[in-house]
């Protein structure tokens, strides 16, 4: 890549976690903060009320490596994100096909675009007990926001395609033929379990799978419970104190 690629992608991840500005947090139940630190941010640890992600720089900058590493090693599959909030990772993502100059990879957002589901009285009791469809009214964001959001960026186009719905109604039966990445951010145990269910059995050798909300217990059993299963023994590596990704072996 150019120098001028590599440059657009360091400023790409600095504007879509906003820690050019740093915006307020937004206060809520699970994450208190008030005032902006760059360590937060970094991290991951506000709920941002400007910025595109919420997921820290930390996170931005796993997803990318991921990203280098399948390209240059010729991993063949597109990148998803289960859990898209304002957009903002997946569009780094695009971002990266496009100063790589690569086209013929997909960049798919899946996210019920509500905000976290009502697990109701039949859903698993882990994740009734977090009840985080308490805070949908920031952490639901409509399709067409996300849209306007890849557009400021100049990279609303073919190669971003969205799943609206939740995901056990979408993700079965999503079109896509390959991922070399999947980052889960569902949160739940079941939004979890349903996004590796269904998109794991088309990762590709050599690819990534980054789960968002490790820290979370509902999150961690399903991804023990399911790694259990399928006997997948790939060493889990830690992004941060909250994140973790493993690569597919052969």
């Amino acid at each position: 890549m150019e120098p001028s690629g590599q440059l657009y992608l360091d400023l790409l991840e600095q504007v879509v976690t906003n820690m050019i500005y740093g915006d307020e947090p937004t206060p809520n139940a699970w994450v208190p903060e008030t005032s902006f630190t760059r360590e937060h941010r970094e991290n991951g640890l506000d709920w941002p009320s400007t910025a595109h992600t919420m997921v820290g720089l930390k996170r931005v900058r796993n997803v990318r490596a991921c990203l280098e590493q399948v390209v240059a090693d010729g991993v063949p599959g597109d990148f998803i994100e289960t859990g898209v909030w304002r957009g903002g990772v997946c569009i780094f993502a695009r971002g990266f096909l496009k100063a790589n100059g690569i086209t013929d990879r997909r960049v798919w957002l899946a996210d019920s675009f509500q905000g976290i589901p009502d697990t109701g009285e039949h859903g698993h009791p882990m994740d009734k007990e977090m009840a985080l469809h308490q805070a949908n009214e920031v952490l639901g964001v409509s399709v067409d926001t996300v849209k306007e959001n890849f557009a400021r960026y100049g990279l609303l186009d073919d190669q971003v395609q969205f799943l609206p719905g939740w995901f056990e109604d979408t993700l079965p039966a999503a079109p896509i033929e390959k991922l070399a990445v999947m980052r889960l951010d569902g949160d739940l145990y079941s939004s979890t379990m349903d996004a590796l269910t269904s998109l794991y059995p088309k990762l590709s050798p050599g690819g990534f799978v980054i789960i968002d909300d490790y820290v979370i217990p509902a999150c961690r059993k399903a991804v023990e419970e399911f790694r259990e299963t399928e006997g997948i023994d790939d060493p889990v590596e830690s992004i941060d104190d909250y994140s973790v990704f493993w690569r597919r072996g052969a």
